[in-house]
């Protein structure tokens, strides 16, 4: 009797760790373009002579960037702990940007990605991504 994994099987449990690093990557990736767009603003602000209108473009640069971000973790599976699955909303001020989610069984995982136009989605958003995208959007995590 072996105990070798099957490569289905192992490919079953490679794959969403890979694609948690890849979400986390992106967020990690946008975490650094706000914080390079916030010292912009601020060496702005420090030197006025740049004049208000650049100021005014550089805060409608700001507001453009993906930089609300929230992550939900949960058991998609009443039979699987660990709460593997996860839901991640990452949108800009105007509300504006995408929810993805990851959901994990014991033989699959299936990643999915939903786009989001000023707070809402023309996919129907499940309730962990709703409170992924409510999270991002107050800044607040829901119960």
């Amino acid at each position: 009797m072996s105990t070798a994994l099957h490569p289905v099987e192992l490919l079953a449990l490679v794959v969403p760790g890979l694609l948690l690093v890849g979400a986390v990557v992106l967020v990690v990736v946008l975490l650094a373009r706000t914080a390079e767009l916030r010292r912009r603003v601020a060496a702005l602000e420090a030197h006025r002579p740049a004049g208000e209108a650049d100021l005014a473009l550089l805060r409608a640069d700001l507001a453009q960037a993906l930089r609300h971000v929230a992550v939900v973790r949960y058991d998609a599976f009443g039979d699987m702990g660990g709460r593997l699955s996860f839901s991640a909303a990452v949108v800009d001020d105007d509300g504006d940007g995408l929810v993805i989610s990851s959901i994990h069984a014991r033989g699959e995982s299936r990643t999915y990605a939903k786009g989001v136009v000023g707070g809402a989605s023309d996919a129907t958003l499940s309730p962990e991504e709703q409170q992924a995208l409510a999270a991002a959007r107050t800044g607040k995590e829901q119960p």
